[in-house]
């Protein structure tokens, strides 16, 4: 795993943004996640679709790397933390928990969570129904246009099309950025991308390897 960073001043807080699908506020010591879908892969398996099993394992290796490089304290999930209910998947989030058992986890509950989310709670997550207000942000799982408030969300799974030589194109993912949102990309790399609705919005893509601003 490769990690690069871009920083950028919003709101008076520094936010580091990754090419690993999250975001790390500086100020608050929290490593910033959307969209990981836990039980996702287990039950496309459970109904007979080939995936391999091994997705969910590296994106938690990939979590835990980013939490030990920044020293985080704790987690921030906005939403879409679970895909299903108790299922092999989460017996790995189980054992990653133990391992990460001084870490703050918050959960602002997403449209996946709704009906899930409750037995967590032996996990020591605290879960937030709606919305969670941070100074200067606030916390929600689906995308907030107010003039009011900053808003930090996900549930698009933000994606943009970057045109290459001899008139090729690539889709990446990115973070979207304006004047009172950043939206950001799913966690999970078992997700598609959402390539529409980038004209009001500033897109930070990422590669493997690489960051970079549009």
């Amino acid at each position: 795993m490769t990690l690069q960073t871009l920083e950028k001043t919003i709101q008076n807080q520094t936010l580091v943004f990754t090419n690993q699908r999250a975001l790390f506020w500086q100020e608050q010591k929290a490593v910033i996640i959307s969209d990981l879908h836990i039980g996702k892969t287990a039950y496309f398996r459970k109904n007979g679709i080939p995936i391999p099993s091994d997705i969910l394992e590296k994106d938690l290796t990939r979590l835990s790397i980013l939490i030990e490089n920044f020293s985080a304290e704790q987690l921030l999930i906005v939403g879409d933390f679970l895909h299903a209910g108790k299922n092999k998947d989460f017996e790995l989030f189980e054992e990653w928990r133990s391992k990460n058992s001084t870490l703050k986890i918050i959960l602002i509950k997403g449209n996946h969570d709704v009906h899930k989310a409750d037995f967590l709670k032996h996990l020591d997550i605290t879960i937030v129904d709606n919305s969670l207000k941070l100074e200067p942000f606030t916390f929600i799982h689906e995308p907030l246009d107010s003039e009011n408030e900053y808003s930090i969300s996900g549930h698009l799974h933000p994606g943009v099309t970057v045109k290459l030589e001899r008139r090729k194109t690539v889709r990446l993912p990115c973070f979207r950025v304006s004047d009172n949102q950043l939206i950001l990309p799913a966690f999970s790399e078992f997700t598609g991308l959402d390539t529409k609705s980038c004209e009001d919005f500033d897109c930070i893509a990422f590669t493997e390897d690489l960051i970079f601003e549009l």
